[in-house]
């Protein structure tokens, strides 16, 4: 059974009008105002042949840098879709094979550990400066101070 998916396209540069209307005659699209990300939705029996689609639709067409499932899966995830060039995927399918994984795999988890990596150093900073906000403060004020900025102003601009 097909179902439509919402793709976003990220591209390496702003598409030119003339791209982008060579681009909708072969899959309908919405762009940003600066031209550098575009939306569609695709019908497709997955959301990996939803981007698959995309690819092989665009890739000549537009700059197309990454094309992404716009809303995550049930577990959670947006699938990415990435075309390399040549020595990357090389040396990706290289290191893959030295450790006994598909390349598909091997990206996957170098990622899960380079997102994994960054949110303990975010947090790590995080700590530091509230550390440093407690040697010189008091824990209710930094409390309070916590929800004066969390708490909206009546009268100022919302996001």
């Amino acid at each position: 059974m097909n179902l439509h998916h919402a793709v976003e396209i990220t591209l390496t540069r702003p598409a030119t009008h003339a791209e982008l209307a060579h681009a909708a005659r072969t899959l309908p699209l919405a762009a940003n105002r600066d031209a550098t990300r575009l939306m569609a939705v695709v019908r497709a029996k997955t959301p990996a042949r939803a981007l698959h689609r995309v690819r092989r639709r665009l890739d000549e067409a537009l700059p197309v840098d990454v094309i992404t499932t716009h809303y995550p899966d049930s577990g959670g995830h947006v699938l990415l879709n990435i075309t390399l060039p040549p020595a990357a995927d090389t040396a990706i399918r290289r290191a893959a094979a030295c450790v006994g994984q598909k390349p598909r795999i091997f990206v996957q988890l170098a990622l899960h550990r380079a997102l994994a990596q960054r949110i303990e150093e975010e947090a790590a900073l995080l700590d530091g400066a509230v550390q440093r906000l407690l040697a010189t403060t008091t824990a209710a004020q930094l409390w309070a101070a916590v929800g004066r900025a969390l708490t909206p102003t009546p009268g100022a601009p919302s996001c």
